[in-house]
């Protein structure tokens, strides 16, 4: 029988400098993601102004899914784990699959500027705050449906789908970098065309947040596809001793913190909201408690600089 107390090593041996340094890189990482996207989330949910806009139910769908991989990153950044085929401590491509959700998700959110922008009649009839949610509800439902199916079948059956998921990535990227080409040259000329006014500059800042927040994207997770994509293909692409040291999974796990930061740093609105809601609330009590803890130590200094 095996023994039910099955131990997990760590990712790595701590016998270089830079196995330290990898440790703590995710150890930090994972916190920063967490953190950061998570207050997303929070400033959201907590302005009514801003859950009323489809477009921030977009940001606040992906960034649920940037908090849940800046928590996995405890597990795949510190842990010996091995996703994939084959695999090693795995989740069965659960934590990984958080990115999936986002694929799908800016892709919904690209097709919603691009519907606001250049159709509004249609936008304004058709596209729904609950249609919206909906749309955001099918990314998690649809991500995970194919990979409950992926790893419920045998394994050859198994790799056949996950080959059919590997194209349908791929029609979906083509489709990602045509319409940021298309947004931005809408922010470009179309825009500029019109008489200044605040819907123009919220049309315009939300354009230009998109187009950086899927460049950003695509630029970081692509290698990790391709190399995926190359390994199925063929016997070539890189293989690495687990997910902790697999530089491209890194990469694209990196977009938990960094589009987190882009929404905060290309939105106004919602940067507001993320400090009144989150980090004002947390920051003034350390303040205060800081500040009386300052207060005192002065003070006793004095008293015992004035009794000596």
């Amino acid at each position: 029988m095996s023994s039910l107390n099955h131990t997990i090593s760590f990712s790595v041996d701590f016998t270089s400098l830079g196995d330290f340094f990898i440790f703590i890189y995710h150890t930090v990482f994972a916190t920063c993601a967490a953190l950061l996207a998570g207050s997303v989330v929070l400033g959201i949910l907590c302005t009514r102004a801003l859950r009323q806009q489809n477009r921030f139910i977009f940001m606040l769908n992906t960034s649920i899914s940037d908090t849940l991989t800046g928590f996995s990153v405890y597990y795949l950044g510190l842990f010996d784990v091995q996703e994939g085929y084959p695999s090693r401590n795995s989740t069965f491509y659960i934590l990984p699959s958080f990115l999936g959700v986002n694929v799908m998700t800016f892709l919904f959110a690209q097709f919603d500027r691009y519907l606001a922008v250049g159709h509004p009649f249609f936008y304004t009839r058709f596209i729904t705050h609950w249609f919206v949610i909906a749309c955001c509800v099918f990314c998690w439902v649809y991500t995970y449906l194919i990979l409950t199916i992926q790893n419920v079948l045998p394994i050859a059956q198994a790799v056949k789908l996950s080959a059919f998921g590997i194209m349908t990535l791929q029609i979906i990227v083509v489709i990602q970098v045509l319409l940021t080409i298309k947004l931005y040259i809408i922010a470009k000329h179309q825009l500029g065309r019109e008489a200044p006014s605040p819907e123009r500059d919220c049309k315009k800042e939300s354009l230009r947040l998109i187009v950086f927040v899927v460049i950003c994207f695509l630029s970081l997770w692509c290698p990790s596809f391709v190399n995926i994509m190359v390994r199925y293909l063929s016997n070539g692409g890189l293989r690495f001793r687990n997910e902790a040291t697999n530089v491209f999974a890194i990469m694209a796990r990196f977009n938990a913190l960094s589009t987190s930061a882009l929404y905060i740093w290309g939105s106004p609105a919602l940067r507001t909201a993320v400090w009144s809601t989150v980090w004002k609330r947390v920051c003034t009590p350390c303040h205060i408690r800081t500040t009386r803890f300052m207060h005192t130590l002065i003070f006793l200094h004095k008293s015992v600089f004035c009794n000596s």
